[in-house]
C-alpha cells in the first residue's frame, strides 16, 4: 500500500464537493495538498483550514493556467508526487439535442484539461523516477444512460487516455489509474449544463436510484485508489 504521508498532491476542482473532501482527507493523512480551482477567495480561505496546503488558482480549461499551476506547485514544494485530476462538469441532454458549444466546453474541462495537466507533470515525475496520476472518471462511463451521452463520452475518453498512459509510463515508475464515483451528494448536478427536458428526465431517474454517496465516502475511495495503485477503482466494490 502506498501511503500519502509527506506526499505532495495536487487536487483540481478542490474548492467544493469531491475535490474539497479529498483535499481535507489527504491533509488529515499527512499529505501536502495543492488546491487548484478557479475561486481565489475560496482557496485562500481553505489554506487557513487545511494544514500544509497551497492555493493555486487555476482555470482547468486554460492551457497556460494549467502549465503555470504545475510549475508553481513544483517550485513551492520541490516535487510533485500525485496529481488528482478531479475538476469536471456535467452536460445532460438527449444526443439529438446536445448543444455543441456546451459540449466543446465540457470536453475542454473533462478531457483536455486533465490531458494537459498530465503532459506537464509527467516530465517532473519521470525525473523523480516516481509519481502517480489519478483521473476521476464516473460510473456513467460503464453504462448507457439516457441524457448522459455527452458527459459519459468525455469520461470514456478520459478512461482511454488514462489506461493507455498507464501502460506507456509503467517503465518510468509512474502509476496512472482511474476512480469511478457513482451518484454523489454534491452540487455537480445543479451545476451541469442541461435543458428543461433533460432536467426533468434526470430528476425522475435519480428518484429511482439508491441513495447518493457522500463526498467524504468518495474521498475515502480516492485515497484507496492512490494507496492501492490499481488500474480502476469503482466506488462500491
Amino acid at each position: 500500500m502506498k501511503k500519502v504521508d509527506g506526499k505532495v498532491i495536487i487536487v483540481t476542482g478542490a474548492s467544493m464537493g469531491i475535490g474539497l473532501a479529498t483535499a481535507k482527507l489527504l491533509a488529515q493523512h499527512g499529505a501536502k495538498v495543492a488546491l487548484a480551482a478557479r475561486s481565489v477567495e475560496i482557496l485562500n480561505k481553505l489554506t487557513e483550514e487545511i494544514p500544509g496546503s497551497y492555493a493555486v488558482p487555476t482555470d482547468m480549461t486554460n492551457e497556460t493556467d494549467i502549465k503555470e499551476m504545475i510549475h508553481k506547485v513544483h517550485q513551492h514544494y520541490g516535487k510533485i508526487d500525485v496529481l488528482v485530476n478531479n475538476a469536471g462538469q456535467g452536460l445532460y441532454a438527449a444526443v439529438e439535442n446536445i448543444d455543441i458549444d456546451a459540449y466543446r466546453k465540457i470536453l475542454d474541462l473533462n478531457v483536455i484539461g486533465p490531458l494537459v495537466a498530465m503532459q506537464h507533470v509527467i516530465p517532473i515525475m519521470r525525473e523523480q523516477k516516481e509519481g502517480h496520476i489519478l483521473n476521476i472518471s464516473s460510473m456513467v462511463s460503464k453504462n448507457y444512460y439516457p441524457m448522459l451521452g455527452a458527459y459519459a463520452s468525455t469520461k470514456y475518453a478520459l478512461n482511454c487516455l488514462s489506461l493507455t498512459a498507464r501502460t506507456e509510463l509503467e517503465g518510468d515508475g509512474i502509476i496512472v489509474n482511474v476512480m469511478h464515483p457513482g451518484l454523489t451528494a454534491t452540487e455537480f448536478g445543479k451545476n451541469a449544463h442541461k435543458d428543461e427536458a433533460a432536467a426533468e428526465s434526470m430528476a425522475s431517474m435519480i428518484k429511482n436510484m439508491p441513495e447518493a454517496d457522500s463526498a467524504e465516502f468518495i474521498a475515502e475511495r480516492i485515497l484507496h485508489a492512490i494507496e492501492s495503485g490499481r488500474a480502476e477503482i469503482i466506488a462500491h466494490e
